[in-house]
């Protein structure tokens, strides 16, 4: 894992490519590689940042020079031994056990063929000193990042945004639309980027730019197409090992020169992978969170710890246990820096703090259960639209009357919170709703009038493209499955956009890599090949993958209500927090500037602090747009966004 950029026919390209590598320094801490060459009328700068995890000698280190191909990656190959293999018999000599070499010699001999033949996660630029092009590549389901940047002739990539930010001197000029999505979302989709210039590079694609200038683009997967495939299976009768699938995508996950440890917060997923990688190392170290009992108390938190420890000594994993006590007026900004556009999910500030644990203690290497929630349909989101199709069957005014009587009923007292109700309101704000628009409020922060109310009047044309773009991603299938249409706007959207991309930022803020065995092209083909009615069975969401882990787990982990790896945002946002949420609703930028409305925010404040709504997740992510908008802007208002 590892931090790649480069420039090509950029203007100073030494000097910028140079900046890009030393922001990304945090990525890849035991070594450091530059690479240059003319191509047309300029020249291509590659550098790289390692983080040493597979072949840990110099016969890995980067950017890799051979036989005219030149490499600089970021990620793993999986199935890099039998790559090796086939590549040896077709008489390739290997001058190290690098899976990077295996990549090289794999475009090598099919340029951009060997994409899909991939399994792993991975960013990459790779440049031919032969043919003078540069190619990009980002995995098939955007586990890796990849940010790049055209002008004119000229390019610049680097695994991060804010790498690109210091690259041109923080000319960036942020693209307000992003801002809007990410109030909608809390996070900003893999669609869109916060800076206008900038761009993500698209999951399962690739880029090639040519010395005369033309640039061309590809797509190599499709996750669509995926789920198209999958739903022909399950017509046909097919019935995948689902079990089988998870354990070998878990044990090519093991694959390291270093030690790995997991994530066990004692809910299915982790304790599933978890009990998966103790069979095939044995003692491995897991690390799990607790929260101050104050705070797990006003957040009526589930007791997540004794399913973690029950994991940990039925399979002899050696436990380790860290409380989340952060000060959060410290970390805020510290995370919005890494995490390098405005996402509002605390559970960035989770793996941060075990991911810095876990490298204290030696481990460079983590395994999470993420992505099986957006796969099998485990969020409370997925039941409760099912839910709704029934409650929509309700009388008309039976409904009012029930809507009436929860809207008086408060979410919180100064004591402690009430979660039931807190779900109730959420569920009866979106229950009678059409199945696209119901799936978006289901888990998106503002319905389309809440929103336009929240920002700037003129930014009502930027509301609608995002609602717009979201009603297009969600419809883009030719499933006749509900539960799976969720699952795939999920994987299009929810993962790279929030989960996926978090997960990436902050741990290699902890220059630490997290490996995701569910993400995997194979996990996700044998997914989208149940049917709906095998992943919701009654009111338990993820059946399949539950009845996959009774094969190894115990039913009481397997069974056990759905845990939270989040943080007790209303404690913090009541206590910690409360001074910083009155200062930028009051003075903060985004309100001296115009792009937030001073009275909307004051309005939810008061109703939140009355208990009779909760916004504690739409004011946390208020505080990260804030944080993260005094740094893209020098605190100097809009006039650099407008």
């Amino acid at each position: 894992m590892c931090g790649v950029a480069g420039t090509y026919r950029w203007p100073d390209g030494k000097v910028v490519t140079d900046r890009l590598t030393d922001t990304l320094a945090h990525r890849g801490p035991d070594g450091a590689g530059r690479y240059s060459h003319p191509v047309g009328d300029g020249e291509v700068h590659l550098g790289h940042r390692r983080l040493s995890i597979v072949d840990l000698s110099e016969t890995g280190a980067q950017p890799m020079v051979k036989d005219g191909l030149v490499l600089t990656y970021n990620g793993e190959l999986y199935n890099a031994p039998e790559l090796r293999a086939e590549l040896a018999a077709a008489g390739v000599r290997f001058r190290g056990t690098s899976d990077t070499e295996v990549l090289l010699e794999s475009w090598r001999r099919w340029g951009t063929d060997c994409l899909p033949r991939l399994r792993g996660m991975f960013a990459f630029g790779i440049f031919d000193e032969r043919t003078g092009e540069l190619v990009l590549a980002r995995d098939q389901l955007g586990i890796k990042p990849l940010f790049l940047l055209r002008r004119g002739a000229g390019l610049v990539f680097a695994s991060e945004l804010k790498a690109l930010a210091a690259a041109t001197g923080g000319a960036l000029e942020v693209d307000d639309a992003a801002l809007v999505a990410s109030l909608l979302y809390y996070w900003v989709p893999d669609s869109r980027c916060a800076f206008r210039e900038a761009e993500k590079l698209p999951p399962g694609s690739w880029l090639r730019c040519r010395p005369d200038g033309r640039v061309e683009r590809g797509r190599y997967w499709n996750l669509r197409d995926v789920a198209a495939e999958g739903r022909e299976r399950a017509r046909s009768g097919e019935r995948p090992d689902l079990a089988a699938v998870v354990e070998e995508s878990t044990r090519r996950h093991l694959l390291s020169d270093v030690p790995v440890a997991t994530f066990l917060s004692g809910g299915l997923d982790s304790s599933y992978l978890t009990a998966l990688a103790a069979r095939d190392r044995p003692g491995i170290s897991a690390y799990t969170i607790g929260f101050r009992a104050e705070d797990a108390r006003f957040e009526a938190m589930p007791d997540d710890l004794r399913h973690a420890r029950q994991v940990a000594e039925r399979f002899g994993v050696d436990l380790h246990e860290i409380e989340i006590a952060p000060n959060v007026l410290d970390l805020l900004p510290r995370m919005t820096y890494h995490l390098d556009e405005p996402i509002g999910d605390p559970a960035a500030i989770n793996t941060f703090l075990i991911c810095s644990a876990a490298r204290e203690a030696g481990a460079k290497v983590m395994l999470s259960g993420m992505g099986a929630d957006e796969l099998f349909a485990g969020y409370r989101k997925h039941l409760a639209n099912l839910l709704a199709l029934r409650y929509q069957r309700v009388p008309r005014p039976l409904r009012h009357g029930l809507s009436r009587a929860v809207d008086r009923l408060p979410v919180a007292t100064s004591r402690r919170g009430y979660r039931s109700v807190r779900f109730a309101k959420r569920f009866l704000s979106f229950a009678g709703l059409p199945e696209e628009t119901a799936f978006r409020r289901s888990y998106t922060m503002y319905d389309q009038d809440e929103l336009l109310a929240l920002v700037d009047p003129d930014l009502a044309r930027a509301v609608e493209d995002v609602l717009t773009e979201h009603a297009d991603i969600y419809q883009d299938n030719d499933l006749d499955d509900f539960v799976n249409r969720m699952c795939l706007g999920d994987a299009r959207m929810f993962l790279p956009g929030l989960n996926l991309a978090y997960t990436d930022r902050s741990s290699m803020a902890a220059s630490t890599e997290v490996r995701v065995p569910y993400v995997d092209v194979e996990v996700v083909k044998t997914a989208f090949a149940f049917p709906g009615d095998r992943k919701i069975v009654g009111r338990q969401g993820k059946a399949v993958l539950k009845e996959a882990a009774t094969s190894i787990l115990p039913r009481e982990i397997v069974y056990r209500p759905k845990g939270l790896f989040s943080a007790p945002l209303r404690a913090w946002m009541s206590r910690d927090l409360a001074p910083l949420v009155r200062e930028v609703v009051n003075d903060g930028v985004l309100v001296n500037s115009g792009f937030l409305r001073r009275d909307a925010l004051a309005r939810m404040v008061a109703e939140d602090a009355a208990g009779q709504r909760d916004y504690s997740k739409h004011l946390w992510h208020v505080l990260t747009l804030e944080y993260w908008y005094r740094g893209a802007t020098s605190g100097s208002g809009r006039s650099q966004a407008a």
